[in-house]
């Protein structure tokens, strides 16, 4: 149990530092950012699960990372429009927003398990 967590710690902090050298490289500098901590836990996370599990859980754990993305790209852009376009607090758009999270992540669930039924 302390192993996999101090291997985690590990790996992510290695896969941070070089997505940040790799920020730190292009242009704009919020590349560093962007690409430090997210992908970085989970490439950690997945090669984890990869030693564990096999590549089956794998695939279904990168598969929810993907579609939690598109739920997380959307609360984005949702909270963005509300704060600036209708101008309303910060803290208050942020919550709205949470609705349109959960209603993206429960349809792509809802897709993945209509598509998984058909095959």
């Amino acid at each position: 149990m302390i192993g996999d967590l101090a291997l985690r710690f590990f790996l992510g902090g290695l896969i941070v530092s070089l997505f940040a050298v790799v920020g730190e490289v292009f242009k704009p500098k919020s590349f560093a950012g962007l690409f430090g901590a997210a992908p970085s836990v989970a490439i950690a996370t997945l090669a984890l699960a990869y030693a564990k599990q096999g590549p089956d859980y794998v695939a279904t754990e990168a598969r929810s990372m993907l579609l939690a993305s598109f739920a997380f790209a959307a609360y984005s852009a949702a909270c963005a429009a509300l704060i600036r376009r209708v101008a309303m607090p910060a803290w208050l758009g942020a919550t709205l927003a949470w609705s349109v999270w959960g209603a993206v992540a429960f349809a792509a669930l809802w897709g993945l398990r209509l598509v998984g039924s058909s095959a």
